[in-house]
């Protein structure tokens, strides 16, 4: 997922993918331990993806922060 359509996601939205992933990753995980991953590149994507999708929360949540302040 890039990061123009991370950005266009609703918040909520953004939340329920970022869980998501974060199972995906945890069954890709799994699936290195029992031997049955043969692309271990989709580990690497996958968590680019999460690191992605937590850097719009971030920037989301200080704007609203920002703003709240004012």
């Amino acid at each position: 997922m890039k990061i123009d359509e991370i950005r266009a996601l609703s918040t909520d939205e953004l939340r329920g993918r970022l869980e998501d992933t974060r199972e995906e990753l945890m069954n890709l995980r799994f699936q290195t331990v029992i031997g049955g991953l043969t692309d271990h590149t989709r580990l690497r994507f996958t968590r680019r993806t999460i690191a992605r999708m937590m850097t719009v929360l971030k920037e989301r949540e200080m704007v609203e922060y920002q703003e709240g302040e004012e």
